[in-house]
């Protein structure tokens, strides 16, 4: 009954999320409350689970929060106005250089393992070049998601994280036996991001770019750049990425502090402060309330028990004679089940029923690890509406999050396909 109740919920969720019948907001909060009342759970035990929700997600909204806030005092002091430039200098107006220089630049900026910092520089980077050449608005976000998905398996990213505590394991372990994969994810992207451009191109031809980004600006906008900081700010940026890189403290202190200092040196005045965080109030709010929201979400599904019914269900299905399918279909299917779990909920709740059944069967157990990251919350992270990033990619991309997934889940799906099968040729993973 309550693994029905689970694939129900996220069912009914994903159908309004996608034909656009309900808000993701309001589809995050009232589908699995609603679910969880027909199940017979009393109001006041969901209000704790709601509670319980809320206060696991809190760390990563205050991370998002303040990194929202510092990257966009950075877009707001010009510290990435010479990476535009140059690229406008560099791609002349042709969409396939643009999406090749996308999908490489993505690649690079997400050496950090963070999705939100990475998606706030680079849409914000490149979306006046995409509107400039009227290039088709979905493809910035498409790339963008497909570059940061496959680079997510750098070893200190969350997810990566996750899956290394889950299987008891290290990086040479558990990532080493798949960096084939790996390249071959990155030649397709590299793939995907060409036959785009190149379709791109087809439709819309090399346009002559008589753009210069500084010359866009408005009168406003120019006030606010910082130039003479320049240096300053990339010198904190990369002292703060490389302190996240590092853990010398919890990420959601250092964007804090890296936040207080940037505001106290570009913008000294109280005044400017207020109107430098006013101006990015309205995406603060957007991003955080979508945190709490997708809180509540999760913590009635796991609160309910929904979520270890639902991962009984999919191992149960599997019979004993085929236990060596399991890796296989683990990694098939992980970049779907990303819209589906949250991270937390995979690597914590499903991840070790699987690894729990191939030890009970005489297998392996760390190729069900290997096979997870292959696409769970890696690829399938920038698509799900269960990641606060993803709205930070959609929202920032000016894209609604239903016509993304449908444009992109086929690119990120075949990632995902493509490494499962290089695992495989390779022995990372067996039949």
């Amino acid at each position: 009954m309550l693994a029905l109740l689970g694939f129900l919920t996220i069912a009914v969720f994903l159908l309004l999320v996608i034909t656009k019948r309900l808000s993701v907001l309001l589809s995050l909060i009232l589908v699995p409350i609603i679910f969880a009342l027909i199940g017979g759970f009393a109001p006041k035990a969901l209000g704790e689970m709601i509670v319980t929700g809320i206060k696991q997600v809190a760390p990563t909204g205050i991370l998002l929060i303040f990194a929202v806030l510092y990257f966009a005092l950075m877009i707001d002091a010009g510290l990435f106005d010479p990476v535009i430039s140059r690229i406008v200098k560099m791609v002349k107006g042709d969409p396939l250089k643009i999406t090749i220089g996308t999908t490489l630049l993505t690649m690079l900026v997400h050496l950090d393992g963070d999705g939100t910092a990475t998606f706030m520089i680079t849409i914000s980077a490149l979306l006046p070049i995409y509107k400039k050449l009227g290039m088709n608005r979905l493809l910035l976000p498409c790339i963008v998601a497909l570059s940061a998905g496959v680079m997510h398996l750098v070893p200190w990213s969350g997810t990566m994280a996750r899956a290394m505590n889950v299987m008891q394991t290290d990086a040479r372990t558990l990532l080493v036996p798949l960096l084939p994969s790996w390249i071959a994810g990155i030649l397709w992207v590299l793939g995907v991001a060409y036959y785009l451009g190149r379709k791109e191109r087809k439709r819309i031809g090399v346009v002559h770019l008589d753009y210069s980004h500084l010359e866009e600006l408005s009168e406003k906008q120019k006030a606010i750049r910082r130039p003479t900081l320049f240096w300053f700010n990339a010198a904190l940026t990369v002292v703060l990425i490389g302190s996240l890189i590092a853990a010398l403290l919890p990420s959601p202190a250092l964007f804090i502090i890296g936040f207080s200092i940037a505001l106290l040196v570009n913008y000294p005045s109280q005044t400017e402060q207020k109107r430098r965080m006013a101006d990015h109030a309205g995406n603060v709010f957007f991003v955080s309330v979508m945190i709490f929201a997708a809180g509540v979400f999760s913590g009635i599904l796991t609160g309910t028990k929904m979520i270890d019914a639902m991962a009984g269900t999919l191992v149960s299905l599997i019979p004993e004679q085929q236990a060596g399918l399991l890796p296989t279909l683990t990694g098939v299917t992980s970049m779907p089940l990303s819209l589906a779990f949250t991270p937390d909920a995979y690597y914590f709740g499903v991840l070790p029923v699987l690894k729990d059944t191939m030890t009970h069967f005489g297998r392996d157990a760390i190729e069900v690890g290997r096979a997870a990251v292959l696409g769970q919350m890696t690829v399938g992270f920038p698509l799900s509406p269960l990641t606060a990033s993803t709205f930070v990619l959609v929202g920032l991309s000016e894209v609604e999050l239903s016509d993304h997934q449908k444009f992109t889940f086929k690119w990120a799906f075949g990632t995902t396909v493509v490494m499962t099968i290089i695992a495989l040729l390779t022995g990372a993973i067996h039949l």
